[in-house]
């Protein structure tokens, strides 16, 4: 029978830690990024490839570890995933060079497929009545990390040298990996088949086709040819890769449960959370650090900055147990809806709240609680949707989606904030409309995301979380409950 945590109490929060761990790699340079061309000696253009190998790297292996989790392990694939972000930390630690920057932070990346299977190890071992809470504070890690790192970060890069930053990276991702051995255990649940390397090497080049250019179509021009070009490409190369997945024995993703309304909407509407994310993230710590003399910005240091944004992460994780307790009785698609509610109206006063600093405060507090309970409702909805062998790779299929999400809000954001921004001593400097104009565009993807949340399937109408049914099921797979797993 599979071990539960009942013996181990402190399974979740080491996994919970480890899903922190890996979110911080997301925000670590926030404040050093328009320092980054100085201190690696290369040109503003360069410098942003350190940020968008991160990116592309956690876009392509969130899938694919989901899977090598599903076939061999969840437990070796989330150590291999901090294994490979601890090496990634130390080359980066070592190095003021370009090239060596951004391979070290390609590795670090690479850890983003530590949240899926965190999410598959929980629905593999915790009985049903912690099975929420837990994926939802697992969920909502990627936010919680992002947020701490921030001042954390900050305080650093002020008064430290600034690869610093990555020797405590490294630190934190071999503590997880110690933890991660000494307290969780691995699960028998495997999934049938093998690999597949094919569909790998296809999404992988599809993904980075299709997010280069929006990382760096401001750059590049939306309209230039290499822009257009590698959409088109990914847009082909994608569809070839959809063709064979429906045709292979031991797919990556399997397409057809993907399709399913719960899963197909939930993906969808995790790209517009993923957006309204990351405008707060690019916002306010800009508003928070312009002088005063602009006549809006707020005057704050980077360490102040970051931690009147600090509540944004923390109050994510206090959503967690207020989400368990609204799931258990509403369902994960209300606290979706809830969630989606919440953010809006967070945007909404946002932009009348960007006059003092402590309001600043106010919009993180608000935007935190939404985005936790959106966050949190997403696994669950994954999870109840899909066969317990396929846990890893569809939720690492929909933390991709989030991804692409925090990628598009990225390029657009930056793009409406370059595009209004005036000069100054010639420094272009980001404007009040422009920061409304960027709280206006994440209001209307949280409207979409609205939509798209309530065409789900009503709890009615769908099975249900399964929370019951799928944890009896991982606590005894030996009873035939999930046909498509082997222990091995």
């Amino acid at each position: 029978m599979t071990r539960t945590t009942n013996d181990r109490p402190a399974v979740v929060p080491v996994l919970a830690f480890a899903g922190i761990v890996v979110a911080v790699m997301q925000t670590l340079l926030v404040p050093v990024i328009k320092d980054l061309p100085q201190l690696l000696d290369t040109s503003p253009a360069d410098a942003t490839w350190v940020l968008t190998s991160t990116l592309l790297s956690g876009a392509v292996a969130t899938p694919i570890m989901g899977r090598l989790g599903d076939l061999y392990g969840k437990r070796r694939m989330l150590v291999l995933s901090l294994a490979v972000m601890v090496a990634g930390a130390l080359v980066s630690a070592l190095t003021s060079a370009l090239v060596p920057m951004i391979v070290g932070r390609t590795l670090q990346g690479f850890a983003m497929g530590a949240i899926p299977l965190g999410i598959g190890l929980m629905r593999d071992m915790l009985p049903r009545e912690k099975l929420g809470s837990a994926m939802a504070l697992m969920s909502s890690s990627i936010g919680v990390g992002g947020g701490l790192a921030l001042p954390g970060a900050a305080l650093i890069a002020q008064h430290i040298d600034w690869h610093a930053l990555f020797y405590g990276a490294a630190g934190l991702g071999a503590l997880a990996i110690a933890l991660t051995l000494l307290v969780v255990p691995e699960t028998p649940m495997r999934a049938r088949g093998s690999f597949d390397l094919p569909g790998a090497l296809g999404l992988s080049t599809g993904l980075v086709l299709f997010l280069l250019p929006i990382t760096k179509g401001s750059d590049w021009g939306w309209s230039s040819a290499t822009t257009l070009g590698l959409f088109a490409a990914s847009a082909l190369v994608l569809l070839l890769w959809g063709a064979y997945e429906l045709r292979a024995k031991a797919p990556l993703v399997d397409l057809r449960t993907t399709a399913r309304p719960a899963v197909l909407f939930t993906n969808l509407a995790s790209i517009m959370v993923g957006v309204s994310f990351y405008v707060v993230s690019l916002v306010l710590p800009q508003l928070l650090q312009l002088p005063t003399s602009t006549g809006y910005g707020l005057g704050q240091s980077m360490v102040v900055a970051g931690l009147l944004v600090a509540p944004l992460g923390l109050t994510m994780m206090i959503t967690a147990p207020v989400y368990a307790r609204l799931s258990a009785k509403h369902g994960p698609r209300f606290t979706l809806v809830l969630g989606l509610l919440i953010i809006a109206v967070g945007y909404g006063a946002g932009l009348g709240l960007m006059s003092a600093a402590w309001q600043s405060l106010v919009i993180s507090v608000l935007l935190g609680a939404g985005i936790g309970l959106a966050y949190s409702s997403l696994p669950a909805l994954i999870v109840g949707a899909v066969p317990a062998s396929e846990t890893g790779a569809a939720n690492g299929l929909n933390t991709l989606m989030r991804s692409i999400g925090t990628s598009v809000s990225s390029a657009v954001i930056g793009m409406v904030l370059a595009n209004t921004a005036d000069t100054v001593n010639g420094v272009a400097v980001p404007t009040m409309h422009g920061f409304r104009v960027s709280f206006l565009i994440a209001t209307a993807a949280v409207a979409v995301g609205l939509a798209l949340a309530l065409f789900l399937p009503k709890p009615d109408r769908a099975p249900r979380l399964r929370a019951s049914s799928e944890a009896e099921a991982a606590m005894a797979p030996e009873s035939g409950a999930l046909a498509e797993a082997r222990p091995r």
